[in-house]
């Protein structure tokens, strides 16, 4: 591998976001208008650096203030159609009416987005007498940010989302004619608009406030610390680790993507970034393009479940749950490197199925110099979690992130930082969080109706008693068995965190991670509840399978832009990338069953249970590892993967009868396959022999 081919092409790895990533497909535009919203986002920027390091404004100026600059910057970053997006130089054609190639009316739209948003500080002081008796002017000015909001999330995620926030909207203002458990007496406009923008209830909730306040200091952090080399620095460490064993690159693509996640947060930001040097790699070994594409896949999704950067839903749910983020990251740990464990293991098997070679002495770096170049690009990360762990902020330890590798990048021998290095970083990082803070606003409308309506009750109690039905009418069957391995209880638990997961998966192929978690921890987390499903356990039920749509064909977008770089067939990629994360989509089970595996949940943790746990699981993963690539000591047979997938699955399920009989059904099956591999090599070894002699 020559060092060109090593290196961490940043503008490729952004020609590729902006490529399959409709958060990142910026509007094209021309001087001297390119120069002013850069300025914008540069000084978006600076404000939220400054505010983290020397002291937030009082909430409803800053949550305002970060709302009115994102919604007025969408307006101009973004364009109205794709035309606008695809429009580069080459294509661009002076016109009176679009200046810069941004229309007038979207200068309009601007203005009006942050006045709009910046009209309730204005005027807080005679507006908390209107709230619930709204005058015209109030109501005009929800009206239209409503409007704008749902435009500007349109433009950077695309109609699926505002369709949704529409739907619930409907069902705010006419909710009457709507039969059965969900009905209610409906709201009139100037309430609806009252409870939605004039309270923390809405549009100014918990979605905003967390992005305003916690997740837009931790993407730039991770913009800042990728440009000053952090990134590359996680891809050479990860070449070390793995790249001489079977199916090395593959193995790297893991392990970088699994360190890379704990900057990133983002799954398509991920793949892109280290795929654009392991897909490659991959296929130069002998990977076929669309499991070389799916691995690099796989793994990324895994970022925004790996701790200490985990992105913005794990924000707003420590909002929600009212715990620290060092609880948050604690808790998501050990689940997390399940998802790794079992990428790793069928990345490895599918090698040794192939034959496949790792990296040869010459394509591998070298340790030492490895870590004399870059060691110190780890600093700022090292700091900002130490912060975190300390009890302190999120955005403080932003903060010190941020300063640590503006200080290093300044004075490093390599990848040193300039002031316009900086800048434009800082631009770059805006831009990237410009999208969450519109699925923010939307999805606050959503929790707005929920709260305004009662919804949450109401689906809760239907997906309940949904689960308790079809729970009395699967039960008969286990009662055939020798055992008791699960009782009404467990099966009325076990259905209803199907079809949350189900939902998950459906919503996911529509809306982001973050606006799907806040949706479905409004709806369904009270239905876990219910059961007796501790919050955290149940809030990362619900954060893990919403990501798992990330994977999960039709709409894979993770997937799609991995085969991408592969140039495979995306439907195939995403197909397997599911098989390759399917640790993913059983683990979430297990900590809701045994809370222990989170360490974090009082009253819910003992030693033991921990280690029994997660031993089992980790056992479970393997083998159901084993059973999808179908290899183990040699190629198993059809029948025998069934029996390894059902052992698999009673042995990640944290019952102890349930673990033992998936041991009885594992063991024979993998000493029958050892013997059966012992017989093969003793077979090649004879002829071989017999002509030797």
């Amino acid at each position: 591998m020559s060092e060109n081919q090593k290196q961490l092409d940043l503008e490729k790895a952004a020609e590729l976001e902006a490529k399959y990533d409709t958060e990142m497909n910026f509007r094209w535009i021309s001087e001297p208008a390119a120069s002013i919203v850069k300025l914008l986002l540069i000084g978006l920027a600076i404000y939220h650096y400054y505010t983290a390091g020397w002291g937030i404004l009082p909430e409803h100026w800053h949550n305002s203030i970060h709302l009115s600059s994102v919604m007025a910057l969408i307006f101009l970053v973004f364009g109205h159609s794709k035309a606008f997006h695809q429009r580069g130089a080459g294509a661009y054609q002076p016109r009176w009416w679009m200046p810069g190639n941004v229309p007038l009316f979207d200068y309009v739209l601007c203005i009006l987005a942050a006045i709009v948003a910046l009209y309730i500080p204005w005027t807080l002081n005679d507006l908390t007498f209107r709230i619930g008796d709204p005058n015209n002017l109030d109501v005009v000015m929800g009206t239209i940010l409503i409007v704008l909001v749902l435009e500007a999330t349109r433009r950077c995620m695309g109609p699926a989302l505002p369709a949704i926030v529409c739907v619930f909207i409907a069902y705010a203002l006419w909710g009457n004619y709507v039969p059965g458990v969900l009905t209610h007496p409906g709201a009139g406009w100037h309430n609806f608009v009252s409870h939605i923008y004039m309270t923390q209830e809405g549009i100014f909730g918990i979605p905003v406030k967390v992005v305003a306040s916690f997740v837009f200091h931790f993407v730039l952090f991770g913009v800042v610390a990728t440009r000053m080399g952090l990134g590359q620095f996680f891809i050479d460490l990860a070449t070390v680790a793995a790249g001489r064993y079977p199916g090395g690159p593959a193995k790297v693509a893991v392990i970088s993507s699994a360190l890379f996640g704990t900057i990133s947060g983002s799954s398509i930001a991920n793949a892109v970034t280290t795929g654009s040097l392991t897909i490659p790699a991959m296929k130069r070994i002998g990977y076929r393009g669309s499991f070389a594409a799916a691995v690099e896949a796989a793994a990324s999704a895994g970022g925004q479940i790996t701790p200490p950067i985990m992105g913005a839903a794990a924000f707003i749910m420590v909002e929600f749950l009212n715990v620290s983020y060092a609880t948050i990251i604690m808790a998501a740990a050990i689940p997390a490197s399940m998802h790794y464990i079992g990428v790793l293991t069928m990345v490895h098997l599918e090698a040794k199925r192939l034959g496949l070679r790792g990296l040869t002495e010459e394509e591998m770096p070298r340790l030492l110099k490895i870590v004399r170049e870059g060691w110190h690009t780890l600093i700022p990360l090292v700091i900002l979690i130490t912060i975190i762990m300390k009890g302190y902020t999120p955005y403080l330890a932003a903060f010190y992130g941020i300063t640590t590798c503006l200080v290093i990048g300044f004075i490093q021998p390599r990848n040193r930082l300039t002031i316009p290095d900086v800048l434009e970083a800082f631009a770059t990082g805006t831009k990237y969080a410009l999208a969450v803070g519109a699925a923010a606003a939307s999805v606050g409308i959503v929790v707005g109706t929920i709260t305004l309506t009662g919804a949450g009750f109401r689906v809760s109690f239907i997906v309940t008693q949904a689960a308790a039905q079809t729970a009395e009418n699967i039960l008969p069957l286990f009662q055939l068995l020798p055992v008791t391995l699960f009782t009404a209880q467990d099966l009325q638990l076990f259905f209803t965190l199907v079809f949350v997961a189900l939902t998950c998966i459906a919503m996911g192929c529509g809306i982001p991670t973050t606006a799907l978690y806040i949706v479905l921890a409004s709806i369904a987390a009270p239905a876990m509840k219910m059961l007796g499903v501790p919050d955290l356990a149940a809030h990362l039920f619900i954060f893990y399978y919403g990501i798992l749509a990330d994977l999960t064909p039709p709409v894979c977008t993770t997937a799609y832009a991995a085969a991408g770089i592969a140039g495979a067939n995306p439907f195939t990629t995403g197909l397997t990338a599911f098989r390759l994360g399917l640790a993913k989509a059983t683990v979430p089970f297990v900590f809701v069953y045994s809370p222990s595996m989170l360490l974090m949940i009082e009253g819910h943790f003992s030693w033991g249970e921990f280690l029994l746990t997660t031993s089992t699981c980790v056992v479970g993963v393997v083998t159901l590892g084993t059973a999808m690539v179908g290899f183990a000591f040699t190629r198993i047979g059809m029948a025998n993967r069934f029996v390894l997938t059902f052992a698999a699955l009673l042995m990640i399920a944290p019952n102890v009868k349930a673990t033992a009989l998936g041991l009885v059904l594992l063991l024979p099956v993998i000493g029958f396959n050892w013997v059966k591999s012992r017989r093969e090599q003793l077979a090649v070894a004879a002829p071989a022999a017999s002509v030797g002699s």
